[in-house]
């Protein structure tokens, strides 16, 4: 049995891939830290780069959000855990729930220094439809015996599962994470036993 040789990585092509890393992971934890505007500056300096070698990889900062923004939706896919849609309604509802608390609560800190560029980002306004149609998506999957072809229902519980309603509840109303997920779980609850 003869087995092809790994590729060779060039030395220059892993420095390059490993600084572009360490950029887009260094825009990323700024923003995590509560940093929402982060200057190409502050990036560089966090990633342990020049800016010039910041400017090298990324024409600008739409590139850059474009490859913070998939590496945050990655992280939040790999936080995602399926609900099987064959268990009882409330237990997935209760099951939903918890997990829309966990991944609004996580992903927060991305979702406000999104919400200040996205009228000006393409790239911002494509992840946030993207994600959109992931939950709409994932709803449709869970829920979809009890909306059946009701697409006002599912454009419902997809709005109120949104982390525009998350903050919400947990910012201006100042509810905690335990009192924002009992709220929303009584609204899932209200939108799909009602049918």
């Amino acid at each position: 049995m003869t087995t092809e040789p790994a590729p060779r990585v060039d030395g220059r092509t892993a420095r390059s891939e490993r600084t572009r890393k360490a950029i887009v992971d260094a825009h990323v934890a700024l923003i995590t830290d509560g940093d929402l505007r982060p200057t190409a500056d502050r990036i560089a300096k966090e990633a342990g780069v020049s800016l010039r070698a910041l400017w090298s990889h990324f024409a600008d900062m739409e590139a850059l959000f474009t490859a913070s923004a998939q590496r945050i939706l990655d992280g939040r896919d790999a936080q995602y855990e399926p609900i099987p849609p064959d268990l009882p309604l409330p237990e997935r509802i209760s099951a939903y729930c918890e997990q829309r608390a966990r991944l609004s609560e996580a992903i927060g800190p991305a979702a406000r220094a999104a919400a200040l560029k996205e009228p000006f980002s393409p790239a911002l306004q494509h992840y946030r439809k993207l994600h959109v149609e992931r939950v709409r998506a994932e709803v449709r999957a869970l829920f979809g015996t009890e909306i059946g072809g009701d697409e006002g229902l599912l454009t419902a519980l997809t709005a109120v599962s949104m982390w525009n309603t998350w903050d919400t509840m947990r910012t201006p109303m100042e509810l905690t994470t335990e009192e924002a997920r009992a709220t929303l779980q009584r609204t899932i609850t209200a939108l799909l036993v009602t049918q």
